[in-house]
């Protein structure tokens, strides 16, 4: 989630250089364009303008590109992909809980959650600087992007945002009330997701490996593994338990309505999760360009990988099986994806592609919880797989941030101390943050979830569920099958 090559981060809002450039301070910035890096002015030090003095077209566009993609991971990626794996009373009700959840977070966003987790404050929490979106405006936030306008950035972040509790909904669909559902997200975000975003992305954040040079855990997580998947993977465990199981569970036939429309939800989250991942270099360079590729890689590795277990082990390899597997690997290879090369992608895709299997199909049984949509299976396992390999196959050779101080002495004062790490200790720093998002996480959820029962109660009542959640919480049935 950081622009690639930059040294030094300019504040937002500090006051601009008075020279003129000269013509050769002029091509500099044309070169820093290109390579996504930082214009003369933008130095702390700086004593010339700048002639480019906003943000860049083509990396704004693609930003805005992304933003856009990652929406529609969710709207209507996740939407069909949990939609279509529920039974048909209840497809609509998982419809408008990520429709729900769009919205309000897009309201807890503007109000103070860019603010939290991207303005400066201490190392666990950002301050109120943005609260309102106060100051965020086409202008770049130095402290993230010298190219990037802030005010998309703030929405490309917001689609992140909206995703990662919608995630949770896989691990309760057809038994939670909507009412509760929008609650404990709103309460969530503030005890879960804000904090780890601010820890693992702020530039002052207490994991921040790549660009605080005061964070206590060096750990890198470059598109969202804790912060997206764990938060969210390890959240759903914890809500399905307190929840308890469906009725009828290991009793009842409760299979998919729709593979139909859990393929075409698939199908967009591959698609959507290219913004997901390549957009998380805020620019369209070299690091994205290998995000992109070791994204296809591990995805269509991890989905091909799961449906051979199946078939080793089943005898058939199902539609289900590829569309879990590719979903899988996206999770698996989001941390690493701008960090690791082509050929340790197809590695993570593998391990994505058995480790997260037998999650889903011998921990869950062994265990007896009901993830309904097995978001722990996939998410908190394949997020904590990805978190972890990340330390592991990172390589300096493939991301320059990787190595901003090989070849010579590391200074604590411009440096990040990721190098002296890469290929050694790095893994462990990585378990240093999976214990702390993992942690938070479930402690969060636990204390919400019961606030929440408290207020107006989790589960809905056993007739609801019986005749479904569609007819009885939305008035409205995805089929009429009569008249």
């Amino acid at each position: 989630m950081f622009c690639a090559l930059a040294n030094l981060r300019a504040q937002t809002g500090s006051a601009a250089p008075g020279a003129s450039p000269s013509i050769e301070q002029r091509v500099s910035d044309l070169e820093a364009y290109v390579n996504n890096a930082a214009r003369g002015a933008d130095a702390a030090n700086a004593q010339v303008t700048s002639n480019i003095t906003g943000s860049g077209p083509g990396h704004n566009a693609w930003m805005m590109t992304c933003s856009a993609l990652v929406l529609f991971m969710t709207l209507p990626g996740l939407a069909l992909f949990y939609g279509g794996l529920v039974r048909a009373k209840n497809v609509l009700s998982v419809l408008a809980q990520c429709l729900g959840i769009a919205g309000l977070v897009a309201i807890l966003w503007w109000a103070v959650g860019y603010s939290l987790v991207f303005s400066r404050g201490s190392p666990f929490l950002g301050g109120l600087t943005f609260a309102f979106l106060r100051g965020v405006n086409s202008q770049p936030n130095g402290d993230y992007s010298y190219w990037v306008s802030q005010n998309v950035f703030a929405m490309y972040q917001l689609m992140f945002a909206i995703i990662t509790p919608a995630l949770i909904i896989g691990s309760i669909a057809e038994r939670m009330k909507y009412a509760a559902v929008l609650l404990f997200v709103a309460i969530w975000m503030f005890a879960v997701y804000f904090p780890i975003a601010h820890m693992v992305w702020g530039i002052d954040g207490w994991m921040n490996g790549v660009w605080n040079q005061g964070a206590k855990i060096t750990a890198m997580d470059f598109a969202g593994g804790t912060v997206v998947h764990m938060s969210s993977g390890w959240s759903a465990l914890v809500l399905c338990i307190l929840l308890g199981h469906r009725l009828g569970f290991s009793k009842e036939i409760m299979a998919p309505h729709s593979m139909v429309l859990c393929m075409v939800g698939a199908g967009m989250l591959w698609v959507g999760w290219y913004g997901f991942n390549a957009g998380s270099a805020l620019g369209a360079d070299g690091i994205a360009a290998n995000a992109f590729t070791t994204t296809t890689l591990a995805t269509a590795v991890a989905s091909f990988t799961w449906a051979m277990m199946e078939y080793a082990l089943r005898g058939k390899p199902s539609v289900l099986g590829f569309c879990s597997g590719a979903v899988a690997g996206l999770v698996v290879i989001t941390p690493a994806c701008g960090y690791v090369h082509p050929t340790g992608a197809v590695l993570i895709g593998v391990a994505a592609g058995i480790v997260p299997f037998f999650a889903c199909t011998k921990l869950k049984a062994a265990l007896g919880y009901d993830d309904a949509l097995d978001t722990f299976g996939v998410h908190a396992v394949g997020g904590t797989l990805g978190a972890f390999l990340t330390g592991v196959f990172a390589t300096a050779t493939v991301n320059p941030n990787l190595a901003l101080s090989q070849g010579a002495p590391f200074n604590p004062a411009t440096q990040n101390g990721l190098a002296r790490i890469i290929g050694h200790t790095l893994w462990l720093e990585q378990l240093k943050a999976i214990a702390m998002t993992l942690a938070l996480a479930v402690v969060g959820t636990a204390i919400v979830a019961a606030i929440v029962s408290a207020l107006i109660g989790l589960r809905i009542a056993p007739e609801i569920e019986r005749q479904g959640l569609d007819i009885n919480e939305h008035g409205e049935e995805g089929y009429i099958t009569s008249g």
